[in-house]
Formats: C-alpha cells, structure tokens, sequence
C-alpha cells in the first residue's frame, strides 16, 4: 500500500511497518512550501492508519534533506498568512509541527539519514525516536548563516541528547560536522554504511513486540522528561496497570514461554 502526498513525500506501509520517503531527489529534498505540506500531511495519515507499528523515514536520492529551500527566502509573504508564534497544531505553528509531529506519533519513527541533513533537514531527523546515519553524512545547525535560530522544534528535540555547550558551539558556528561526530555529539543513535537498511531492521524488530506496550513506552518517554520524581513513578504505575492483563500482554507471556511467534492485536 503507497500513497503519494503533493508529489514530494511517499509512504508505503508492508508487515506493519511504515516508509516515508522525503522524495523530492532532484532538489536533495529541501523544504518547499508544498514539502512542508506534505510531510505534515503524512504524518497525519499515519497517526489514523490501522496495523502500524513503527515508521523509518528517510530521503529520495543522494541526501535526507537539504533544509530549506533557498527560494523560499524571496518569497516575502510565504508566512503572512499565519504569524510564527500562532500555535496552529496544538503547542507547535506549522513549521515546528513539521518535525514533531514524529515525536507526536504515537508508534516509534526511526529516521535513516545519509548524504546531507541541514538545517531544517536535521529538526525534522530529530523528531524522529532513533536516528541510524551514515557516518560521513554532512549535518549542519545551519540557521545562524541565514541571519536566523533554529525555529523547527529543534531546541525542544535535541533537550536531553546534544549538551548545551556543544548546541551552542554548532549552532553560533554553523559549522558542519559528520555523522560519527553525530552520534559523538548527542543528535544520532547509531551510525552505519546502510542507514535505510539498519532502520528498516530495526523497525521489524519493534514491530515484532506487542504494539499497546511499545505505543505505552514512547508515550511514557515523551511526558516523563518534565516530571518530577512523584510524576514519573505514579505515571509508570498507572500505565502499567492499562497494560497488565491485556491481550496482548497475555499473549506476549504465552508467546514468550511458548517459544513462539507472537500474534498481537493491533491499537
């Protein structure tokens, strides 16, 4: 099953794993307006699809994502219909929700980067739960070249992974630096010659487990970050409570004792 989004992003869905595609090669995926649109309405479309148990996204051609397309800049009125600090998608605008909308979604995304991820580019990577990427891709928090911050969701995504001082560093800089040195700095889990390979690997694995436990677990890791001590083990004990004695909490025991193929029911 594929489905196509303004001609920039595809996602096809096989054995409970969903590929989205940046597929926009010819322009190293920059971001557009219609990319923009796109990617938002992707994410959407798999927040409602039935049987979907994890996400990889990954880019078209020779990059993930180039960032912003340079012509959006001539473009004077490109934000005159809504101002930046209108929240249009819950605590986010639009150009945020471009890149947390993985982080929202509430089956695990794994983002697969090769080749250059810039800018924007590098948010929307962020937003994902885990990043696989080659290890000589280019990244770059290349806002301040442009005379602007990182306004993509970035500082909320990379809070707890990249230390203070090294975000500052790079994003004052702009300076480049490759996807070992990502992995180094916080804003990549593991680096490999084959990043859609390794993701799509990966997102098997996670598809293989009961879905209500997964789905329950990146939940728990996105509310717990601000919680106090109190918040964090009362919110672990309520949503254990909705998990045990459930059918597929059941049905992962039997399986497990059994030595078998688990067959879980999906959300």
């Amino acid at each position: 099953m594929t489905q196509n989004f303004a001609d920039r992003v595809t996602v096809s869905v096989d054995n409970h794993v969903a590929h989205v595609l940046l597929d926009r090669a010819d322009k190293m995926n920059a971001l557009d307006d219609a990319m923009f649109e796109a990617l938002i309405a992707a994410g959407d479309h798999l927040r409602g699809l039935p049987g979907v148990r994890a996400v990889v996204l990954s880019g078209a051609g020779r990059s993930f994502c180039a960032g912003l397309d340079l012509s959006s800049f001539g473009r004077s009125d490109r934000w005159q219909d809504t101002a930046l600090t209108d929240r249009t998608h819950g605590i986010a605008n639009r150009p945020q929700y471009v890149a947390t909308v993985w982080r929202d979604l509430p089956m695990p995304v794994i983002a697969a980067v090769h080749g250059v991820c810039f800018g924007g580019g590098l948010q929307i990577a962020s937003g994902a739960d885990i990043r696989i990427i080659h290890p000589e891709a280019r990244l770059a928090v290349m806002e301040v070249k442009w005379g602007l911050v990182p306004d993509m969701g970035g500082y909320l995504l990379w809070r707890g992974n990249v230390r203070d001082d090294v975000l500052r560093e790079l994003t004052y800089t702009h300076r480049e630096f490759t996807g070992d040195e990502a992995v180094q700095f916080g804003f990549a889990t593991h680096a490999d010659t084959d990043p859609l390979a390794r993701a799509m690997a990966l997102a098997q694995t996670i598809a293989g487990k009961s879905p209500h436990a997964v789905r329950a677990a990146k939940d728990m890791s996105n509310r717990t970050a601000q919680m106090d001590d109190a918040g964090v083990l009362m919110a672990e004990s309520v949503s254990q409570m909705a998990l045990m004695h459930s059918p597929n909490q059941i049905e992962s025991v039997h399986a497990g004792m059994a030595r078998r193929a688990p067959e879980f029911i999906d959300p």
